[in-house]
């Protein structure tokens, strides 16, 4: 059964989360739903190493994927002033998919802020169900990076 935007009407596949035409969110929220999402590290020896969101917020900006490519919950820290997103294996923050461009988007520390800025993608770059150019980052914004959602975290 097709998922209808009720932003623009588009008839979207089942099961779909965000609109392929607008990009408005289709489904019912993680936080509706009362799900969370645990946090992990790869370890230096690959393993995945379970963290506390309060430790990494303690540490600083972060991004924790919420959902897609089996990867919930892996955490990137944002610990540069400049870090890449992409399915460019040398991205810093490596997105293997084929809805993410090779150089799909750049976050930039400008002062105290984090800018998550598109780097003219073809499927587009969302903050909070918004297709952006360039966004000032807020603790708990939702990016959509292709078929990703990352929550960005900070202090």
């Amino acid at each position: 059964m097709a998922q209808h935007c009720q932003d623009c009407g588009f008839s979207n596949a089942d099961g779909a989360n965000y609109c392929q035409r607008c990009g408005a969110f289709l489904a019912q929220s993680d936080a509706a739903s009362g799900a969370t999402t645990a946090s992990y590290k790869v370890g230096e020896t690959g393993d995945l190493e379970e963290m506390q969101l309060q430790e990494v917020v303690e540490r600083g900006a972060a991004l924790v994927i919420r959902a897609g490519g089996g990867r919930a919950g892996e955490t990137f820290r944002l610990d540069g002033d400049r870090l890449t997103v992409g399915r460019r294996p040398d991205s810093d923050i490596f997105l293997d998919d084929i809805t993410v461009s090779r150089d799909h988007a750049v976050i930039v520390r400008r002062g105290a802020d984090y800018y998550l800025d598109d780097c003219g993608s073809l499927n587009g770059t969302y903050v909070n169900r918004s297709r952006i150019e360039s966004h000032r980052l807020s603790d708990g914004d939702e990016l959509q990076v292709g078929k990703y959602k990352l929550a960005f975290l900070s202090r």
